[in-house]
């Protein structure tokens, strides 16, 4: 009977039932890819991962990403998640500054800050984004949302489309009550045209109001052609959005170190995303990080 074990830890969090769920399925070499897929719908999760000897020079493991409903590029939660499973195994050395995956989109860095206690944070190096104007116009990407068009309106910015990896469309607020009183319509989700070929994830809608968690952003991402209704945290997103914020002059890149987008708060789920951005000048990104903790929940074996 094949078996295959499985960590679950909850990401961008240090608290146990927030964050963002994962699976991570250790020691996946003798599994198909329709196995890996037919193992993420059955967890149920956003995203689960898949951990395999490295296949590259200069990678430490191969890892596979899947949502319920595709395999992904590359993505946040994921990465960082299996950098924790990975660390509290020894799989990666206690001390060590950096650890390297292979994902569909290549080597993939990831940056260590440890603590007395383990690994501290993690941060994933997504690159430079690369910026587009949407396949669909911005009032269509806002009505597929149920989004309240005065609300982006008053913001005088665009809707915009970003990867650094995985393209997600982004739509800005003027509060984070229009965020939070969005409530995407599948169908027309599912018509959004997508400026890039390998098309978007989801939409990610965010408001820089401030608010009582001090947080830079407060931020819902949808993507129902991924299999996921709502994120509860979407790191694969967080870096092209932090080089919107610097873009369009939210951030000044003199506090483009510190920024902190607060997600999965209308789910019920809080998640803590930080974002780094290199830049220097709003036109000069020159790179982006994402970084956050992990907490191990549970763990268990599927057998079929």
């Amino acid at each position: 009977m094949p078996t295959a074990r499985y960590l679950h830890y909850d990401v961008f969090t240090a608290r146990p039932f927030e964050g963002n769920q994962l699976a991570v399925f250790l020691d996946a070499g003798g599994l198909e890819t329709r196995q890996m897929q037919t193992l993420t719908n059955e967890m149920n999760f956003a995203e689960s991962t898949f951990v395999l000897p490295a296949e590259a020079a200069g990678t430490d493991v191969r890892m596979r990403i899947f949502t319920p409903a595709r395999e992904m590029p590359m993505a946040g939660h994921p990465t960082i998640g299996t950098t924790f499973a990975l660390a509290a195994l020894g799989v990666i050395p206690h001390g060590a500054s950096r650890w390297v995956f292979g994902l569909n989109v290549g080597p993939t860095p990831v940056a260590l800050e440890w603590g007395a206690g383990g690994l501290a944070t993690a941060w994933m190096d997504q690159g430079t984004p690369v910026f587009r104007a949407p396949g669909t116009p911005g009032v269509a990407v806002v009505d597929a949302v149920n989004g309240d068009q005065a609300a982006w309106a008053a913001t005088g910015l665009p809707v915009e489309e970003a990867s650094c990896g995985a393209p997600f469309i982004y739509v800005p607020f003027a509060t984070r009550a229009a965020v939070d009183a969005c409530d995407p319509d599948g169908a027309k989700m599912r018509r959004l045209r997508s400026a890039f070929p390998e098309g978007h994830v989801g939409v990610f809608v965010f408001s820089v109001e401030p608010g009582a968690d001090g947080a830079t952003v407060y931020s819902r991402m949808f993507a129902p052609e991924a299999g996921v209704v709502e994120d509860p945290a979407t790191g694969g997103a967080s870096g092209p959005l932090g080089g919107y914020l610097v873009r369009h002059g939210l951030v000044p890149p003199s506090a483009a170190h510190d920024i902190v987008s607060a997600q999965g708060v209308k789910m019920g789920r809080p998640s803590r995303l930080r974002v780094r951005v290199e830049a220097t000048s709003p036109s000069d990104i020159t790179r982006v990080h994402v970084g956050g903790t992990a907490v191990k929940v549970g763990e268990g074996t599927i057998s079929w």
